[in-house]
């Protein structure tokens, strides 16, 4: 089985994401909405499909990362997060909740040995393409 296919997201703190955003968007031409900038890529694994992978800047008093103290989170796509889930149970990784599932994907979230918050998204490309709309990166 597959674990992780690629990664889903960067996301960081900083002082001022709406100003982070607008630098961004500036000098190196990210369009960005609410949530950051979204870059689409062609899936190797599937010809003629499209991925993402999302840039996102937070505020710095996001509780978001918790119980994370780093400034970072990365989420990875999966392939079929509810099997990925019972193995990784079952080789005592910890989890911090259970799998949420939204129009764009399934999420669940872990901590790696350093603390660092893990997000694992089974993403459904399709409806998030309709959800990004022409404010994707290429």
């Amino acid at each position: 089985m597959k674990k992780v296919t690629g990664i889903g997201g960067i996301f960081f703190k900083c002082k001022d994401s709406k100003k982070t955003m607008e630098w961004y968007s500036k000098h190196l031409g990210f369009k960005t909405d609410e949530y950051g900038s979204s870059f689409m890529w062609d899936r190797t694994d599937a010809p003629g499909k499209k991925g993402f992978t999302l840039w996102a800047p937070f505020k710095e008093s996001t509780e978001y990362f918790k119980p994370s103290e780093k400034d970072f989170m990365i989420n990875f796509r999966v392939e079929n997060l509810d099997e990925l889930v019972k193995s990784l149970k079952a080789e005592g990784v910890k989890f911090l909740d259970e799998i949420e599932k939204f129009e764009y994907g399934k999420f669940v979230h872990i901590l790696d040995p350093d603390g660092v918050k893990i997000e694992l998204w089974e993403p459904d490309d399709v409806s998030y393409e309709k959800m990004v709309g022409d404010k994707k990166m290429f």
